[in-house]
């Protein structure tokens, strides 16, 4: 059994399968996106248990009671301050990264809510955007961990 954005599904599949090809291929969720194959670009991040994880390389049989979620089950609206931010800043170009840059940002956030810009530099690294809108990325982190710190207060 594993949760996959709050709903209970089997895994009936080899235990060997990425977690990736079982998102995409047998419970047709496709917001996670196939970039490198070896966990090296960022495009497929998901969290499990809370964590920033490469599904490529994340076989299904490791996450056994794990809870998962992906850019569908971050925000049910698309209304996650970070994709607001996304929009704010302009961030998407082709858009294919964008899940996976989203989903690492939003577990980076999870753990230091106040980032420096150093941090916001360091947490991102393993993510790569083929259009190089990296700086807009940063901002709209930055953005978000702002917007973030107003609802906690």
């Amino acid at each position: 059994m594993i949760i996959i954005n709050g709903e209970k599904y089997q895994i009936d599949v080899d235990s060997n399968m990425p977690l990736l090809w079982f998102l995409r291929d047998r419970l047709e969720i496709t917001g996670t996106k196939f970039g490198c194959g070896a966990g090296l670009c960022g495009a497929c991040t998901v969290h499990v248990d809370g964590v920033a994880t490469r599904a490529c390389v994340t076989p299904v049989g490791a996450l056994a009671d794990k809870k998962v979620t992906t850019i569908e089950g971050l925000s049910v609206d698309g209304d996650h301050p970070l994709q607001k931010a996304w929009v704010e800043n302009n961030v998407p170009q082709c858009g294919y990264c964008q899940a996976g840059q989203i989903m690492n940002a939003a577990s980076f956030l999870q753990q230091n809510p106040t980032p420096s810009s150093d941090e916001i530099d360091n947490a991102m690294q393993g993510n790569i955007c083929r259009c190089g809108t990296y700086q807009r990325i940063k901002k709209a982190i930055a953005d978000a961990a702002d917007e973030l710190a107003k609802e906690v207060s």
